[in-house]
């Protein structure tokens, strides 16, 4: 498990860049790539981060039922989630990969409250429940990181928690949050990086871009681990 519990960073400062420059940032970087990177996600944010990161790679999603993958541990959960949309997409890439190494990079997160994991809501009655009971409180997410060599076949994935404390959140930020939709579309309905609730955020015990969903440090790990290993 890659972590950093215990290290306090200053949240506010990081979440507004990543929240002003979101739909600013491209997917081209200067690295002079020697590998080929497939991201196995549509999030924007996942895209964001790989792309800061100075990655050009791209696009493929996976279809699969995710309610039908189950684990009595989130840290488990997670992993078999990414491992699940790799094989998803491998089974769509053709055997003849390019002769240039290519890696394809899978993810998943939950969000942990009082040791209850939570996914997507599954309404917005739920939504508005999630984003209530943090106020004043704490939670943590849990995020998986699979990378497999699509040339090799060999695969390895990692885990990161990140823990997040709140201070109040006022029902009319709750109903602002609602209304505009998109705490519908992620885990716990947590979106600490959108305008609405960064003064709500009290304290950050980890990285900005692993509860984004995309934890850098172990990623860079994952992928030069898994282009190394032969």
């Amino acid at each position: 498990k890659q972590t950093e519990i215990g290290k306090t960073k200053s949240v506010v400062p990081h979440l507004l860049e990543w929240a002003t420059g979101l739909s600013e940032r491209k997917m081209e970087s200067d690295r002079p790539p020697h590998f080929k990177v497939i991201l196995g996600s549509s999030s924007i944010a996942r895209r964001s981060i790989l792309t800061d990161m100075g990655y050009q790679f791209t696009l493929m999603s996976a279809d699969i039922d995710e309610k039908s993958i189950r684990k009595e541990k989130p840290e488990e959960l997670v992993l078999a989630l990414a491992e699940a949309k790799a094989e998803a997409i491998v089974q769509r890439i053709p055997d003849d990969v390019e002769d240039k190494p290519t890696l394809l990079v899978t993810c998943d997160q939950v969000v942990v409250y009082e040791d209850a994991v939570r996914e997507k809501p599954s309404s917005v009655v739920e939504a508005r429940e999630y984003i209530r009971s943090y106020s004043k409180g704490h939670t943590a997410t849990v995020s998986s990181v699979v990378v497999t060599n699509l040339n090799t076949g060999f695969r390895k994935g990692g885990v990161d928690r990140v823990e997040i404390y709140f201070n109040e959140i006022s029902e009319e930020i709750i109903d602002k949050l609602i209304e505009e939709g998109m705490v519908l579309r992620v885990a716990g309905a947590l979106l600490i990086e959108h305008p609405l609730i960064l003064p709500c955020i009290k304290q950050v015990v980890g990285t900005t871009d692993s509860v984004m969903g995309l934890p850098k440090e172990l990623t860079e790990k994952l992928l030069k681990e898994v282009l190394t290993t032969t």
